[in-house]
C-alpha cells in the first residue's frame, strides 16, 4: 500500500496504489487524517486508479474521510478505473454520496463548482 498526497489549491488529492485492506487500514486512516485536517484542505479527491484490491475496510476509510470533510463543509470525489473496485463501491452505495469521475482534472472542476 502506497499513499501519496498532492494539492490543487484547497483540494487535497490522495493517490493510492497497491492493496487497501484491513492490514493497512489504520496506517492509511492516520496518514489521510493528518493531511485532511491541515488548515488549507477544503475538498478531497481519492485517486484510487492504482489500487489492485480493496475490501470493506477500504470502503470504511473512504466513507469516514467523506464524513470528516463534509463536517468541514467540503466536498469529496473518487477517481477510479478498476471495474472490480467500482463494483464493490457501487454495491456499498458510496456513489450515492460521493461522485465517481474519470480523471483528477474532472474531479477538481466538479469540486470547485
Amino acid at each position: 500500500m502506497d499513499i501519496k498526497f498532492s494539492s490543487r489549491g484547497s483540494t487535497l488529492i490522495i493517490k493510492m496504489s497497491g492493496e487497501l485492506d484491513q492490514h493497512y487500514a489504520d496506517i492509511a486512516r492516520k496518514k489521510m487524517d493528518n493531511e485532511i485536517f491541515k488548515s488549507t484542505t477544503k475538498n478531497v479527491i481519492f485517486d484510487i486508479r492504482g489500487l489492485s484490491f480493496m475490501d470493506s475496510s477500504g470502503i470504511g476509510i473512504i466513507a469516514g474521510r467523506y464524513k470528516n470533510i463534509s463536517s468541514l463543509k467540503g466536498k469529496t470525489a473518487i477517481v477510479s478505473s478498476n471495474p472490480q473496485i467500482n463494483k464493490i463501491l457501487e454495491m456499498s452505495g458510496i456513489f450515492k454520496i460521493i461522485p465517481l469521475v474519470s480523471t483528477v482534472e474532472e474531479a477538481v472542476k466538479e469540486l470547485q463548482a
